[in-house]
């Protein structure tokens, strides 16, 4: 939803009317997103190991498309932007039935599964990373495909303008670990910093968003170990936090991937080891190529080994400080600007 909250920003800002198409579980994120009509449809996803379910979850889908065809016909937009996902389809398919024109924005470095539906047909492809695995032999780069950048929200990118420096005294440890924390990096990073020696201890400042569940326990391994530390479920200020932070442990989603990069973080990253064709390891790369971030697998993500790392890199003030230079190589800041140009040029306009 971030992605396409700021492109709605940015065409909105240029006078242009938005609509949000996507199901219920959507629409409860999508509070931030200027559109003046929002459509929900139904969606589903589909899963070959699960055959019953699949049947179920195709009727949902085509119902999805029948509200979208009618919403489609009355409002007749210039453009559909589908920005991946289950929720997508039923515009794609709708819009592409339609002739109207789309464009397909794919967040991480391999095609989902539902924009390789509709990429052939699909009037341009956007990607945010230089990689896009699983795309069909046929779709040229810098033709039907273009490397743009993931958009950030405009908080984000102000925040960006910082410059980083290295930690003198205080260090800023901040953990992120999706949308509502991640059980793994709420239990695991705690107990790593405790292992730390006292003197690298007591300069830590850590925030850590953490599942609800397990809040009482990191705040407790924190407080034993003399740690200054803030762990909440959900950070509404994210941007603050980044702009201090001087290393970050996070999950490698698009978006987080991307705002490390605009940021200019060193970072230590842990793929999401169900995701997809493993695309947060392929997300990662890039920061990991550049010697900006290590990319730990989750089977080796021990209180053990992250103290290791951490003892190692956030003691360094070169590498902390060639590692965020490198990061902010990497990163695509006009990502929103330059797909709301790609989007407005397929409308016609």
């Amino acid at each position: 939803m971030f992605p396409a909250q700021a492109l709605a920003e940015n065409l909105k800002n240029n006078g242009w009317d938005i609509a949000l198409m996507t199901d219920a579980r959507g629409l409860k994120h999508a509070g931030n997103i200027p559109a003046e009509t929002l459509v929900e449809v139904q969606a589903a996803s589909l899963s070959p190991k699960h055959p019953i379910r699949a049947i179920g979850g195709m009727w949902q889908l085509m119902q999805g498309v029948k509200t979208a065809k009618i919403f489609i016909g009355e409002w007749q937009p210039n453009v559909v932007v589908g920005f991946g996902g289950y929720p997508a389809f039923p515009a794609l398919k709708a819009a592409q039935s339609m002739n109207i024109p789309t464009v397909l924005h794919e967040q991480n470095a391999v095609l989902g599964r539902v924009n390789r539906v509709f990429v052939r047909k699909a009037d341009m492809v956007v990607s945010g990373f230089d990689i896009l695995e699983k795309l069909p032999a046929g779709i040229k780069k810098n033709t039907n495909w273009q490397v743009l950048g993931n958009p950030l929200r405009a908080n984000i990118i102000r925040a960006s303008k910082r410059v980083y420096q290295p930690p003198e005294d205080v260090i800023n440890l901040l953990v992120v670990g999706g949308s509502l924390g991640a059980k793994l990096l709420s239990e695991t990073v705690p107990k790593a910093v405790a292992l730390l020696p006292q003197d690298l201890r007591n300069r830590l400042s850590v925030v850590q968003q953490t599942r609800a569940e397990n809040l009482n326990l990191a705040r407790e391994v924190y407080a034993k170990a003399g740690v200054r530390a803030v762990c909440e479920p959900f950070f509404s200020d994210i941007e603050t936090h980044l702009a201090k932070a001087h290393y970050i442990i996070a999950r490698s989603g698009a978006s987080s991937v991307s705002e490390i990069m605009a940021m200019g973080l060193p970072s230590l990253l842990v793929p999401l080891k169900i995701a997809m064709d493993d695309h947060q390891t392929l997300n990662a790369m890039p920061l990991k190529n550049l010697d900006a971030a290590d990319i730990l697998p989750e089977f080796e993500f021990t209180p053990d080994k992250v103290k290791s790392i951490l003892t190692e890199r956030i003691n360094d003030s070169s590498w902390l400080t060639s590692a965020s230079g490198a990061a902010r190589l990497a990163a695509k800041p006009d990502a929103t600007t330059n797909l709301a140009k790609c989007v407005t040029h397929i409308a016609g306009y």
